[in-house]
């Protein structure tokens, strides 16, 4: 699994959009709650001073006030201070903070001025202190977030690696939590996969072993029939016996392959040119009697390593298929780099078969001649089986281009 598209990320995420949200909410808290107390530190304070000052000052009797505090009215007030709006406000004087309480009586304006209140400093510091907390809290976050993403995603990951590996049995299984439901859903699953292809397999190799003796036995009598008998009434019918026996055994050996697992490096290079060029001479039979032309053109040399049978199927069944529905003109085999096409001047593929071209190989319909009964659904299960891609395209004019693209990684053109 990437990390890129890990589950850990937005869980991590989560932890820390969780951390900024709930670090702003408590500053916002602190800093309703400093504000509160700077009221009631410095404002009330300058009040209780200006309630005691105020009326001593009037009687012209001192006033001895606390160290930092002093209380002036009338022309003793400093020039900077004078103007001030009624109430508390805060001024800076050579680059030191004042809290300064302001007011009018019958005897004139008077300020009272907290000089050395280090209230200041304690806001500055509580202030430090909560975004040092906000700091923390987030890398706390970003820390947590990661770590339990790891704890919930890690068992995920090895879930997945043994799933995706084919391993026979699979981790946490015995875990009563929800992977652990998972993980038996998927065993299961992938058990009753298992089982099914192996029953597939097993029943596509019986029946194709249980198949080649008497096929082999309708051959040998369809050739004694041909080479010993004059007659024409006999040898023809007995050529389309052997043919067709002859192409039902290609088929049982094209279903023994498919029932095999992949390895196609281990093969040796087969030449799809020389495959398509003998199959377009065996097929002319069947445009004999017909106004229709079968060639092939194209002088591209492709080696696929791939089993040569399942080339030849592919390919014949192509252009058995398009010689069977083409009554006019004529079907062209073309030889390009990586690609070999099948062209015809036919009616075209029928609807139900163009739109199941897409899908699996198994949902398209058997469009093949007698000789296989299986056209194109063969056709796309091999190239499925090489890793190659069966393409359709409407010429121009009529007709159909089928086209059987191999993959790189087994081509040499």
């Amino acid at each position: 699994m990437r990390a890129a598209s890990s589950l850990s990320r937005p869980i991590t995420r989560a932890f820390i959009l969780f951390g900024v949200v709930l670090s702003l909410f408590f500053a916002v808290l602190a800093a309703l709650v400093v504000e509160g107390i700077e009221v009631h530190l410095v404002d009330e304070r300058l009040a209780e001073v200006e309630k005691w000052a105020r009326p001593r000052a009037a009687a012209g009797l001192p006033a001895d006030l606390p160290a930092g505090l002093r209380f002036h009215r009338g022309d003793d007030i400093p020039l900077s201070l004078r103007g001030l709006p009624a109430g508390v406000s805060e001024a800076e004087i050579d680059g030191i903070g004042l809290h300064v309480l302001a007011g009018s009586d019958e005897a004139g304006p008077y300020v009272v001025v907290d000089h050395e209140s280090d209230y200041e400093q304690i806001e500055v510091l509580v202030y430090s202190m909560f975004a040092a907390f906000f700091a923390g809290f987030v890398i706390l976050a970003l820390f947590l977030g990661r770590f339990v993403g790891m704890r919930i995603v890690t068992p995920i990951r090895e879930l997945a690696d043994a799933v995706g590996q084919g391993a026979l049995a699979l981790p946490h299984t015995a875990r009563e939590d929800e992977l652990g439901i998972l993980a038996r859903a998927l065993d299961a699953h992938t058990s009753e996969l298992r089982a099914f292809l192996d029953r597939e397999r097993f029943f596509t190799g019986d029946v194709s072993h249980e198949l080649r003796t008497p096929l082999t036995v309708i051959m040998g009598a369809a050739e004694i029939l041909v080479e010993n008998n004059e007659n024409p009434v006999v040898r023809a019918p007995a050529r389309r016996i052997y043919r067709a026996a002859q192409e039902a055994t290609e088929c049982v050996t094209v279903l023994l392959l498919l029932a095999r697992t992949p390895e196609l490096g281990l093969f040796p290079p087969v030449s799809v040119g020389d495959i398509a060029r003998t199959e377009t001479d065996r097929y002319q039979h069947m445009v004999a009697d017909k106004p229709v032309v079968l060639r092939c053109t194209g002088s591209a040399s492709i080696d696929v390593r791939a089993p040569a049978e399942l080339c030849v199927s592919a390919i014949a069944n192509l252009i058995r298929n398009a010689c069977q529905y083409t009554e006019r003109g004529q079907v062209t085999v073309v030889l390009e780099p990586g690609r070999v096409s099948v062209e015809d001047t036919g009616p075209g593929l029928p609807d139900a078969v163009r739109q199941t071209l897409d899908r699996d190989a198994a949902a398209i319909p058997s469009s093949g001649s007698a000789g296989t009964g299986l056209g194109l659904s063969l056709v796309k299960r091999i190239c499925e089986y090489l890793g190659a891609t069966l393409i359709h395209e409407q010429r121009e004019g009529g007709g159909s281009r089928l086209t059987i693209v191999f993959p790189g990684d087994f081509t040499q053109s």
